[in-house]
């Protein structure tokens, strides 16, 4: 079998992967690295470039770099560009399996929850969500829920959490479906939120930047807390308002 013979039998495969229940497109180096680094099941690694991404991995990730040189496959770049409406600028794509939802709802509600869980009230920024998710993932957070229409393991969310969400657990629930917890809410008519100790088991919850949140995730609250804000500001960005959030429960936390 020649080169070009093999490499159209791996975007074949690639194509059939893709329309499986479940996949996860991992756009880029990095959203690749962490999948890699937190245990996620990569299925395969597509590249323009093979020794330039092992390279990159060699100065970036040289903990995931063994694994990487196993799943990489090298095809030319027009045929990349067959199956990726757009490849990254780190010349590199990859099929992951997206975490099974049993266990992932298993960790959201363990006996006692050492970290609280992001609850996102019908969020609507692919890019927001995916943020939220690398910040969940970098304080430590027991996982984010969303709830509404929008996937949280969308390809646009994926890439803007950079992958990590197989650090930490993703999942879309309904309002009933929560976790058990304390119920913090950001609303602007709740305490500042410099006066209240956020507990570890607490879930905290966020509205969207035009509407906050709902009355009935309102009346569910245990407590309403808001961060202070200048007067005529109107909001702060979803991220913004969940890493405040975050950093304010962790400072509560002895080192």
């Amino acid at each position: 079998m020649d080169d070009k013979t093999e490499a159209t039998g791996w975007v074949r495969d690639w194509r059939e992967c893709a329309e499986a229940p479940g996949t996860v497109l991992l756009d880029g180096f990095h959203a690749l690295k962490h999948a890699l680094r937190f245990g996620g099941d990569v299925r395969y690694v597509l590249t323009a470039d093979r020794a330039g991404l092992l390279a990159l991995a060699a100065e970036l990730a040289d903990d995931v770099s063994e694994r990487l040189a196993a799943l990489a496959v090298e095809v030319p770049a027009p045929l990349l560009r067959t199956v990726l409406a757009k490849v990254h600028p780190t010349g590199v794509a990859a099929l992951a399996v997206r975490p099974d939802r049993a266990a992932n709802l298993a960790a959201l509600a363990p006996t006692p929850r050492r970290a609280p869980v992001v609850v996102l009230e019908n969020p609507r920024n692919q890019g927001n969500v995916g943020a939220v998710i690398r910040l969940a993932a970098g304080f430590g957070a027991t996982g984010v829920v969303t709830t509404g229409d929008l996937d949280p393991w969308h390809p646009g969310v994926v890439r803007g959490s950079a992958g990590l969400h197989f650090a930490t657990a993703v999942e879309r629930l309904t309002l009933p479906e929560l976790p058990p917890g304390p119920l913090y809410v950001l609303d602007p008519e709740g305490s500042d939120i410099r006066s209240v100790s956020v507990p570890d088991d607490a879930l905290l919850a966020f509205g969207s930047e035009r509407h906050g949140v709902s009355a009935e995730l309102r009346g569910r609250a245990t407590r309403l807390v808001a961060v202070p804000m200048q007067p005529g500001v109107s909001s702060f960005n979803l991220a913004t308002s969940v890493a405040m959030g975050l950093f304010h429960w962790m400072s509560g936390r002895r080192p």
